[in-house]
């Protein structure tokens, strides 16, 4: 793939808000019509708790922003739910006459630094508001998965919601700091609502990685293509990958096809993550966070070939 990066898009610290100060986690965009494309994304307040919100890009010149949104369209959970110390998504996607969203909820918990599992809301009013289906998850803790489980893409293909999730069980310490060691995993469910049947280990970690997840995964007319974000022992790189599949179930990797590097400079010079597609006006773009995951905002890039 070949690349024409255009730069830092968008910046929660522009906007002067109580509840998004700083970042845009894990971008995740939605086409809401012909003439513009919504990116929700998690927005930080002062003590780093995620509230999602969204910015409007310009489907005919995605680098302009079209306004953004002044309240949290999803804010945290109830005290002791989840979900009550920030949620980021995710996946957005339309169904009927609803637009559903998939999320990540945060909980602070004594012995390890968060939890992290996955909920699901519904907005009726085209995408500014959403509500909660439950306050509990739709994919909780199981065994093999006590910390993370937390799904990143969802689609309705072949008669069945498929859903590919990262799945958490224990920590690395790097540099006497402690990080969730997770991978991807597959699912389906009959209505995505219930997740009922078991997973699938979809791709693990290799050599020194011990962190592969956010699977932003697309079908193609030649088959399955996926988009994560991996990191090392080093403590240093945090960068995505791409695979590819023919059931979408098993992958074979080849960052090597990627085509994404890290600028010399600016907000994505150290690090690159979350990329994320779609389509606008007959091109394809992708929009992803850059050093610190998204501490600065979303990035943009189009694709020029394949």
């Amino acid at each position: 793939m070949k690349w024409n990066k255009l730069g830092l898009v968008f910046s929660a610290s522009q906007l002067n808000l109580s509840w998004a100060q700083i970042s845009a986690l894990t971008p995740t965009p939605f086409v809401l019509n012909d003439d513009v494309v919504r990116v929700y994304a998690g927005f930080r307040d002062s003590e780093g708790v995620s509230r999602i919100g969204y910015a409007d890009l310009n489907a005919h010149n995605p680098q302009e922003v079209l306004g953004v949104s002044e309240n949290p369209v999803l804010d945290v959970g109830r005290a002791g739910c989840f979900d009550d110390n920030g949620v980021i998504l995710g996946d957005v996607i339309r169904v009927d006459d609803k637009i559903r969203m998939y999320y990540v909820g945060f909980q602070i918990v004594k012995n390890v630094k968060f939890l992290a599992f996955t909920g699901l809301a519904e907005s009726s009013d085209n995408g500014e508001t959403f509500q909660r289906i439950s306050e509990a998850p739709v994919l909780d803790r199981t065994h093999g998965a006590s910390t993370i489980r937390a799904i990143h893409t969802i689609m309705f293909d072949d008669g069945v919601w498929k859903a590919w999730y990262a799945v958490g069980d224990d920590w690395q310490e790097i540099n006497d700091i402690d990080y969730p060691k997770y991978n991807i995993w597959y699912t389906e469910s009959d209505d995505g609502i219930q997740f009922s049947k078991p997973g699938v280990l979809c791709i693990d970690n290799e050599g020194a990685e011990y962190r592969i997840g956010r699977p932003s995964a697309y079908k193609t007319e030649q088959g399955y293509l996926m988009f994560y974000t991996k990191g090392s022992t080093s403590g240093e790189d945090y960068f995505p990958g791409v695979a590819f599949s023919g059931d979408g179930i098993n992958w074979t990797r080849d960052d090597s096809k990627l085509g994404l590097t890290l600028s010399e400079s600016g907000f994505d010079s150290r690090h690159l993550c979350y990329p994320r597609l779609f389509s606008a006006q007959g091109k394809t773009y992708a929009v992803y966070n850059g050093n610190n995951m998204g501490l600065d905002g979303f990035g943009l890039a189009e694709l020029v070939e394949w």
